[in-house]
């Protein structure tokens, strides 16, 4: 009897496997909570300080609960950002080329997975190299080059590279194409073939519907990067036209330039609830489709950066 109930104590204790047990499920549960507080703290962190008032920020007394809250200061941040404005700029050099990338990406990792071609290491050793050689090496040719199409200080600037597979990583997404389509069975294509289908019809009726979770993946981390680009952007966009990031990364010089303003000077405050607003429509589109790309990303193999 007392050995019986020893071994149900360690069975409930340890389980069959460490993630069953009380003890395994403790650890687990408190080692997500310090990832969790590690991603979690700095946003806490600035909600927390965007709702302060100057008196509040000044008194050493007041650390994460404000004595009251205050929102004037998103009322000036969203003067200073001219935000629906910018919002409106910022998605169009967002969602446009990370659209065009996806795509474009999904053709070429598709005709190197499914056709013979001569040439197919060296047009690897090519994706790679574009991938590998650090951005810097090839913007002032490519700035030279946007000068002759006219295409500076424009969206267009952002997104003509995209449309031919030249975007932000395109090389990370040729290669999650082509090793997804490779993956797919060739009977499925034989089959179609026997059928009477095209390689267009087969592109389109077979490879993308099964690749659904890598194009979702592709285009989420494409929306994220271009989302968070500000050096490209700076120097195609940077002169008349402002994206958030932009427009964050010069809040000094902006919030100066702002009329109509109560506040007299920007404080940190007003830089958070600026911050805040500008990360927020990748928190909701995450929110949104967090299932999907959870499982894209499983299903793909991939890590975010």
């Amino acid at each position: 009897m007392n050995q019986h109930f020893k071994q149900k104590i360690k069975h409930k204790l340890m389980g069959k496997n460490f993630n069953e047990g009380w003890i395994g499920r403790t650890a687990i549960y408190l080692l997500l909570i310090i990832i969790g507080f590690v991603y979690l703290y700095p946003i806490i962190k600035m909600f927390a300080y965007s709702i302060k008032d100057l008196e509040d920020l000044v008194n050493p007394t007041v650390q994460w609960i404000p004595t009251k809250i205050y929102l004037e200061n998103y009322r000036t941040s969203f003067i200073v950002l001219n935000y629906w404005k910018t919002l409106l700029f910022s998605l169009a050099v967002t969602l446009i080329p990370a659209t065009l990338q996806t795509i474009t990406t999904s053709l070429a990792g598709y005709a190197l997975a499914k056709f013979k071609m001569t040439g197919k290491f060296i047009i690897f050793v090519i994706i790679f190299i574009t991938y590998l050689v650090p951005v810097q090496v090839y913007m002032i040719p490519r700035y030279v080059l946007f000068n002759q199409l006219g295409i500076l200080d424009s969206a267009w600037a952002i997104i003509f590279p995209a449309t031919f597979g030249q975007g932000l990583s395109s090389a990370i997404f040729i290669l999650i194409f082509y090793q997804f389509f490779r993956m797919q069975p060739k009977s499925l294509d034989e089959s179609a073939e026997i059928d009477g289908a095209s390689p267009y019809q087969i592109f389109f009726r077979i490879g993308v519907p099964l690749a659904g979770p890598a194009y979702l993946t592709a285009f989420l981390f494409s929306f994220v990067w271009y989302w968070n680009e500000t050096y490209i952007s700076s120097l195609f966009i940077g002169s008349d036209l402002y994206t958030l990031q932009l427009k964050l990364l010069n809040f000094q010089s902006q919030f100066s330039m702002t009329s109509g303003l109560t506040q007299q000077a920007v404080n940190e405050a007003i830089k958070y609830s600026a911050t805040i607003l500008i990360i927020l429509p990748v928190l909701i589109v995450y929110i949104i489709m967090q299932k999907w790309f959870v499982e894209g990303i499983d299903r793909t193999g991939i890590t975010g950066e």
